[in-house]
């Protein structure tokens, strides 16, 4: 096998389970290596995009594209058959766009939707993006994700997009602790101002968020209709889609 290679991925593994940045001098004594080999394969991991160089200071973690090919990887499971009959039921009884979204990097992907037979009616795309904190989907796998990348929004700036976008990094950190403690998101025109949007998590076996399912229409109608029943479908809905994935792959 290769030597270097495997040195590599146990520093990345390193990285990946601890919180903070860490050191050549402490990483080299934790995988007992030289502190020059440490360096040269921190240098490849920054190079690649899996590490980076924790503000300049000679500390390092791991970076967001770790949990982008976790994410790539776990595409590999039929999210989409697994959740088509919780969506299907979902949109009958909401009347709303239902979409399948899943994490990757700062954003969210709909990898399925289902779109209102409304003529005024929420628009998204297949294989379209949006700013993971901005949507209802998007706050969701935030919120289901691992602790250890929460400090990427605590290091930028967050764009307003429309006035309810919730761009402060603190208020958004008690917004995803809240998210996950009730087991829904809500957006309230943060992403485009007249669309609202509900969401909650479809889980694998071991309680990860694999896909976040949701719905999103007109703020007027979703507000008429009631957020608090339409909640309740929507965390129906992901309950019968996590089922129907734990079921389909047991050992996820």
């Amino acid at each position: 096998m290769n030597n270097t290679l495997i040195k590599g991925l146990q520093l990345l593994e390193v990285l990946v389970a601890r919180d903070g940045a860490m050191g050549v001098s402490e990483l080299a004594t934790e995988l007992g290596m030289a502190r020059s080999n440490v360096h040269r394969l921190l240098q490849a991991l920054v190079d690649m995009g899996y590490a980076v160089n924790d503000g300049g200071r000679g500390s390092y973690r791991a970076s967001l594209k770790v949990w982008e090919l976790g994410a790539r990887a776990l595409h590999r499971l039929d999210f989409r058959e697994a959740a088509a009959p919780a969506m299907r039921w979902l949109l009958a009884e909401s009347n709303e766009t239902v979409h399948l979204s899943v994490l990757s990097g700062e954003e969210v992907i709909y990898i399925d939707k289902l779109d209102s037979p409304e003529p005024v009616r929420a628009y998204s795309a297949i294989g379209g993006r949006a700013p993971a904190y901005c949507v209802a989907t998007g706050k969701v796998l935030l919120a289901w994700r691992d602790e250890r990348v929460d400090a990427v929004w605590t290091q930028r700036k967050l764009h307003r997009y429309t006035p309810s976008t919730l761009a402060d990094t603190g208020a958004l950190t008690i917004e995803l602790a809240q998210v996950r403690q009730q087991g829904y998101a809500v957006n309230r025109g943060e992403w485009r101002a007249s669309v609202w949007g509900i969401a909650a998590p479809v889980l694998t076996a071991n309680g990860l968020a694999a896909a976040a399912i949701g719905i999103s229409g007109p703020a007027a109608r979703v507000r008429a209709r009631g957020v608090r029943k339409m909640t309740a479908l929507v965390v129906e809905a992901a309950r019968q889609a996590s089922v129907l994935l734990a079921r389909g792959n047991p050992l996820a």
